[in-house]
């Protein structure tokens, strides 16, 4: 199924049993590569629907009389490009590997 389809709740476990997958290191380098590959494709769907919800709550304003109402939103304002606030980048390090990698 494709991750745009699956709730949020679904393609956070499929990302949890990749990383489940891709740390037990029982797969091939391509296997892993093509799970990694899902993976940062999910993570970056998650991160999208959070930045969504995240743009939905900030709607959330206060009236005159300092009560919260909510505005109507467009469809075309929840898909608004943004930059990740903060990124990162993984680091591997197995000081008993040999390898000049």
């Amino acid at each position: 199924m494709n991750a745009k389809n699956q709730t949020f709740e679904a393609s956070l476990k499929e990302l949890e049993r990749i990383v489940r997958g891709l740390e037990e290191g029982d797969l091939s380098l391509e296997e892993s590569l093509k799970l990694f590959e899902d993976g940062v494709k999910l993570s970056r769907e998650c991160q999208e629907r959070l930045n969504q919800a995240e743009r939905r709550i900030e709607v959330l304003l206060k009236d005159g009389d300092d009560n919260p109402t909510l505005q109507a939103i467009q469809p075309e304002d929840l898909r608004e490009e943004r930059e990740p606030k903060i990124k990162r980048r993984i680091i591997f390090e197995d000081k008993d590997d040999e390898s000049p990698f």
